[in-house]
């Protein structure tokens, strides 16, 4: 066992040289904790299992499902262009900052979550800001999952049952989904999701395709608009959609934490997510706006006719799930982390013990009870995404990869053009997630007040009503 750590401590050392150009730096652990490699399998079993393609798929399992489903709007809402434009400019800023996260990780290689960085940098009151953050993003997201699933119910089934007992549903299923506790588990379901989300957007298509969209005249023609005119607030939204669509950068310090080489394999792998998010997601975004124009909605498989509609809404399903599932895993395992860590149980992280599994347990429950109160207190897809995207997810993106780069070459901002050039994109970045994280929350929250103040469609609170668009 000793022999092997040393490998392993050697193996990083000489993978951070060659990958990282940040000789010089040092930064120490900022509690005994680091220097414990928690997924090690110091206590247990080995959680470091995950390798270049397993990570892919896990990246991928993450990212893709709910954001796709919303692109078609934006496109919409801002124009085929500015659209395109917009997605691929967010996936270039996304993707640095992602290469940000892990030159931080490589220097700190025994965290095991983006708030344990941040305890690095500004100590105990950092982490827990951080760490409230990512539950409240993460539960969110689980949220819209949970919402997208039973509008996915409700449009197979005809409203067979009371929407809140779908919702219970997803949230029992997206429960015992999350039961492993190896994010290789994650990896494992990134193929179905990939499949299930692409067969259900075809589906979609086809539909359009054949028949025209719900509400559309006979005779209907779409009309495309090259370049939208969208107010501020529906600008704001549309960007804030993408964002959503293409931000996991929350859960790279998690999946680095188990792969078996993350210094050599990582950066790979969040090229092929960045490359196929950006392929995939125009595909889908602009296939259906081309196909249904003004009568494009959200979730986007609600803009084919009814039949159609219901076979894409059972292809999507899997698809969902999984997305549910990387919400859930990355947010248990957050809390069982720091439960462990509270209760000098570190090196049972990742043994089979009536202690830890209790706690993962525990963890898991608590989190899926908050996500079916919460999607059902906010029942608006759109909205919870917007919400989400302007409360947490600038920050997870852009805002905290600059708090990471600063200090890891504090001292060094202006030591040559390099160090200029990421000094002034990382105070850009900053300043975007500001721009994004105020008017984002103006934006999504007056759109939110105005649709239940405006639509009869909208059901309330824990309503039993119909949510499937259809």
């Amino acid at each position: 066992m000793m022999s092997n750590k040393n490998e392993m401590t050697e193996h990083s050392k000489e993978d951070h040289s060659d990958t990282t150009d940040h000789e010089g730096l040092d930064h120490k652990p900022a509690c005994p904790d680091e220097e414990v490699d928690v997924f090690g399998g110091e206590g247990g079993a080995n959680f470091r299992t995950m390798g270049r393609f397993d990570t892919v798929f896990a990246l991928l399992t993450n990212q893709f499902g709910l954001g796709a489903l919303a692109l078609p709007s934006v496109f919409k809402t801002l124009g085929l262009i500015p659209g395109l434009i917009t997605l691929i400019g967010g996936a270039l800023i996304t993707y640095f900052s992602g290469v940000e996260i892990f030159w931080y990780y490589v220097a700190h290689p025994k965290v095991t979550n983006i708030a344990e960085m941040m305890k690095i940098i500004g100590g105990r009151p950092a982490e827990i800001v951080t760490g409230i953050g990512l539950l409240l993003q993460l539960i969110m997201t689980a949220s819209s999952a949970v919402v997208t699933i039973s509008i996915a119910l409700n449009a197979i089934s005809e409203h067979a049952i009371c929407t809140v007992g779908w919702i219970a549903i997803a949230c029992i299923l997206c429960f015992l989904l999350c039961i492993p506790r190896t994010a290789k588990f994650l990896a494992q379901n990134g193929l179905p999701c990939i499949l299930s989300i692409l067969a259900a957007a075809l589906a979609t298509m086809i539909g359009l395709g054949i028949s025209n969209p719900p509400g559309a005249s006979e005779g209907w023609k779409p009309e495309i608009e090259l370049f939208g005119t969208p107010t501020v607030r529906e600008v704001f939204n549309a960007v804030l959609k993408i964002l959503f669509a293409l931000a996991g950068n929350y859960a790279f310090v998690t999946y680095m934490a188990e792969m078996k080489n993350p210094e050599k394999d990582f950066i790979y792998s969040l090229r092929w997510l960045m490359g196929a998010s950006v392929a995939f997601y125009g595909f889908i975004a602009i296939t259906v706006y081309c196909l249904a124009a003004e009568f494009t909605a959200s979730p986007c498989l609600s803009s084919a006719p009814i039949v159609a509609a219901k076979v894409a809404y059972g292809l999507v399903l899997p698809a969902i799930l999984t997305d549910g599932l990387a919400c859930g895993h990355i947010g248990t395992k957050y809390v069982f982390v720091t439960i462990m860590r509270q209760i000098n149980a570190v090196k049972e992280v990742t043994a089979n013990t009536p202690k830890s599994w209790g706690v993962w347990i525990g963890s898991n429950t608590a989190f899926w009870i908050i996500v079916f109160i919460l999607s059902n207190a906010i029942p608006v897809f759109d909205s919870i995404l917007a919400v989400s995207s302007a409360t947490t997810y600038a920050w997870f993106t852009y805002g905290i990869s600059t708090f990471l780069w600063m200090h890891l070459y504090k001292g060094r901002y202006f030591e040559n053009w390099r160090s200029i050039m990421l000094f002034t994109a990382n105070i850009g970045f900053f300043v975007f997630a500001l721009f994004l994280n105020g008017g984002g929350l103006w934006s999504s929250i007056t759109e939110l007040l105005d649709i239940f103040a405006t639509s009869d469609n909208i059901r309330g609170c824990f309503s039993c009503g119909d949510n499937s668009l259809l």
